[in-house]
């Protein structure tokens, strides 16, 4: 029995001894369109909204069957039953610019502090936010549109991300 456990001991050790030691190149990714996510990006953005501006930001334009050689912009839409996103991008998969529309979204802490104080008794009926974005320009536009209803009476409002009104 001891030269039986001896034997393995021996035998597993040889293998360790016999191993390969493989060095696999180095792997560096970069996200080609973080400028974009990092400038739409708002923490109390609903998440449908951001989950679409993922797929935007990550979208592998030279592997899509759009991609040729012979143009220098591509226009893609992304849709989701919220809302759409229309990017246009140039042929190395940089996003150039965005329209984005969505309706009825969850209106982050700030714009619905500024309704509410405004508008105390007021029922929120529809909401638009919409966004613009450039690449290279400093400030991405958030906008959103909002309809308040009290009993008979409507109001339509604009507010900017912030909750100043329009």
């Amino acid at each position: 029995m001891k030269k039986l456990i001896f034997s393995l001991i021996i035998f597993s050790l040889t293998f360790e001894v016999y191993s390969q030691i493989t060095q696999l190149p180095e792997v560096v990714i970069t996200a080609v369109n973080y400028k974009y996510l990092s400038s739409v990006d708002t923490e109390d953005t609903d998440l449908s909204v951001q989950m679409l501006e993922e797929k935007v930001a990550m979208y592998d334009l030279k592997n899509s069957e759009l991609y040729s050689d012979e143009y220098d912009t591509y226009t893609v839409s992304f849709y989701i039953p919220d809302g759409k996103i229309v990017a246009a991008y140039d042929k190395d998969g940089k996003i150039l610019r965005t329209i984005e529309r969505f309706t009825n979204v969850k209106l982050p802490n700030d714009v619905q502090k500024a309704i509410n104080k405004r508008f105390p008794n007021w029922t929120l009926a529809k909401d638009v936010y919409s966004v613009t974005y450039h690449a290279g320009k400093d400030r991405v536009k958030k906008q959103y549109k909002v309809k308040l209803e009290n009993g008979d009476e409507v109001v339509r409002v604009k507010l900017d991300e912030q909750g100043d009104f329009l």
